[in-house]
C-alpha cells in the first residue's frame, strides 16, 4: 500500500502502547465491539496532545498508568473510508486491577509467541516484533527549549534575567503536564531566569529540584561544552530533562547524535517551548522524538 500521508484535516489520528512487564509478558486486550485482540490504542480527543492521549487510553483500557519508551514506527491504514495514523510506544507500568467494560471486556499477559498467536492483525504483530528484536529498557534524555521570553531587544536588564512572558507561562505550564509518562526527570536547567521559570512547573509537580549548570547557559557555555555535559549526565544513566537555549540545543543534538550512533536529523532545530527526547539503551541512542 502507498504510504498514507499525515497532514490533512479528514486523517483519523489515533495512539497506543505495546505495553510489557517482565517475562517479558505483553498486555493485549479483547474488544467485544469488533471481536479482536490488539494492543492498547485509542482516537486522540480533539486537541489532545499523543503523549497526553497515549496515558489516558492506556490506562482506561488497561487500569494501568503507563511510563513511555521508545516510539515505534507509526502505523497506516484506512478504516471505514478513512486514513488512519496510529502511533505507538513501548511502555512499563505498575501493575492495577483491571476493570471490564463494553469497550474492552477482558485483557491477557501473554508471552511474545502467545501475543503473537492471539493478535488480530498482522500490523500489531509487526509491532511485537519490533520490541522483541529492539530494546525494551530505555532511559529518555529530553532537551527543552525554554519558552517565549519577549524580544531581547525589548528587554533593558540583564539578559539572565529576562523572564518568561504570558505565552511563554503557558508553555511552561503544557510542558509539565506533557512529561507525566517519563517517571521523575532529574531537572537540569540553563542558568537564565527563561529556562529556570520554563522548568519550574514540572519540578513542583514532580517534587524535584532544579539545578543550574553553566554549560547550558547561552553566553557562558557553547555547543561543545553543553555536549560534553549532556554526555556526562547520559553517562550515569539517570532520565533527565535539559532545558536550553536555540543557540547551543542545535548543535548539541547534532552532536549527540554523531556520537551516539544516531542519524542526526535533518533540521534538529526547536521552536520555544518544544523538546527532543532522546531514549538511549547501552549507550546508544536508539529512538528520538520531536514534540
Amino acid at each position: 500500500m502507498r504510504p498514507l500521508r499525515d497532514e490533512g484535516r479528514d486523517l483519523v489520528r489515533a495512539v497506543g502502547a505495546v505495553l510489557w512487564r517482565e517475562g517479558p509478558e505483553f498486555a493485549v486486550i479483547h474488544r467485544p465491539r469488533y471481536d479482536d485482540w490488539s494492543f492498547p490504542k485509542g482516537k486522540l480527543k480533539s486537541g489532545e496532545h499523543p503523549l497526553r492521549g497515549v496515558l489516558r487510553e492506556v490506562e482506561e483500557e488497561t487500569g494501568v498508568r503507563a511510563r513511555l519508551g521508545r516510539r515505534l514506527e507509526p502505523t497506516f491504514y484506512v478504516k471505514d473510508g478513512r486514513a488512519k495514523r496510529v502511533d505507538y510506544w513501548v511502555a512499563t507500568g505498575a501493575e492495577a486491577p483491571f476493570v471490564p467494560s463494553d469497550e474492552v471486556d477482558s485483557l491477557e499477559w501473554l508471552t511474545g509467541a502467545e501475543a503473537e498467536s492471539r493478535l488480530t492483525y498482522e500490523r500489531d504483530v509487526a509491532l511485537l516484533r519490533d520490541v522483541l528484536t529492539g530494546p525494551r529498557h530505555t532511559t529518555p534524555y529530553l532537551v527543552l527549549r525554554h519558552g517565549s521570553a519577549g524580544e531581547k531587544r525589548d528587554w533593558l536588564g540583564d539578559d539572565t534575567l529576562r523572564p518568561l512572558d504570558p505565552r511563554g507561562r503557558l508553555e511552561a505550564g503544557v510542558v509539565a503536564r506533557l512529561l507525566d509518562g517519563f517517571g521523575p526527570l532529574r531537572v537540569v536547567s540553563s542558568g537564565t531566569a527563561r529556562c529556570v521559570e520554563t522548568v519550574l512547573p514540572y519540578a513542583m509537580h514532580a517534587g524535584v529540584s532544579v539545578i543550574t549548570d553553566r554549560a547550558f547557559t547561552n553566553g557562558v557555555g557553547d555547543s561543545a561544552t553543553a555536549t560534553a555535559r549532556m554526555l556526562e549526565l547520559i553517562g550515569d544513566g539517570t532520565a533527565t530533562l535539559v532545558c536550553t537555549h536555540g543557540e547551543l540545543l542545535t548543535g548539541m543534538v547534532s552532536d549527540l547524535c554523531a556520537r551516539l550512533g544516531c542519524t542526526p536529523p535533518d533540521d534538529p532545530a526547536l521552536r520555544k517551548g518544544a523538546f527532543w527526547i532522546l531514549h538511549v539503551a547501552d549507550g546508544v541512542i536508539v529512538s528520538m522524538e520531536r514534540h
